[in-house]
């Protein structure tokens, strides 16, 4: 997919502009306006999915380049229930495609850094093991699950994981294969990793992180959101 076909968007387009306004406004507030006037059944759907999503497991993207892959992971870790994308946009910005990801990207946080130090340092901060995908990997999928906090480092479609992230990596995972290729698209390997990173993990969102999703699907359930809440 070219980074000029219609329909893909900037890292600073993925966040539609409801969902900044709804954000804008303190999530308790939000909750204790709208929660009234949603179906039981839908509030229920949302704490669900929400109590499920995780903190402990995050994707970090090293200077993606197709928009496809870019909304690809996007999804893969909205339907995981992992929270975060971390992506470096080092020559170029970040892309992804609004059909793939297919409304994806309005529950998952994506995190833009211009330098992988400072990918790094975030990732370090939340106390991450950073794990890069290769096909050399010691590591198996499987392993992924046991990793407190994992980090899943993924490549540029073309020149990999550049070399300041991958020397930060504390070990390689790699996808088992039985046929002669050698390696999978980065959107498949991706989806394959978090399925093994994130089994057995019960949800471990933090509760300000929960607070702020539930506010947000309650926000895109009442029909003149902004509306309600404008009233004092």
């Amino acid at each position: 997919m070219r980074r000029s076909t219609p329909g893909v968007e900037g890292r600073g387009d993925l966040l539609p502009l409801p969902i900044a306004r709804a954000e804008r406004h303190d999530p308790d507030r939000v909750i204790a306006r709208l929660e009234p006037l949603v179906l039981e059944r839908r509030r229920e759907r949302l704490r669900e999915v929400i109590d499920r999503r995780l903190g402990s497991v995050a994707v970090c993207f090293d200077a993606p380049h197709d928009p496809h892959n870019g909304a690809a992971v996007i999804r893969s870790c909205e339907a995981f229930g992992v929270q975060a994308i971390h992506v470096v946009e080092r020559a170029e910005g970040f892309l992804a495609a609004k059909s793939v990801a297919r409304g994806a990207q309005h529950w998952v946080d994506v995190f833009g850094h211009e330098t992988g130090r400072s990918a790094i340092d975030a990732l370090r901060a939340a106390d991450y093991t950073m794990v890069s995908a290769s096909a050399d990997g010691d590591l198996l999928p499987e392993d992924l699950a046991r990793i407190p906090r994992v980090a899943i480092v993924l490549g540029n479609e073309r020149g990999g994981v550049a070399f300041d992230i991958l020397a930060a990596c504390t070990a390689r995972v790699r996808v088992p294969m039985r046929g002669f290729v050698e390696s999978l698209n980065v959107s498949v390997t991706s989806a394959i990793l978090l399925d093994h990173a994130t089994r057995s993990r019960p949800g471990d969102l933090p509760e300000a992180d929960k607070k702020r999703l539930y506010a947000r699907g309650l926000y895109f359930s009442v029909e003149r959101a902004e509306e309600v809440l404008a009233v004092p």
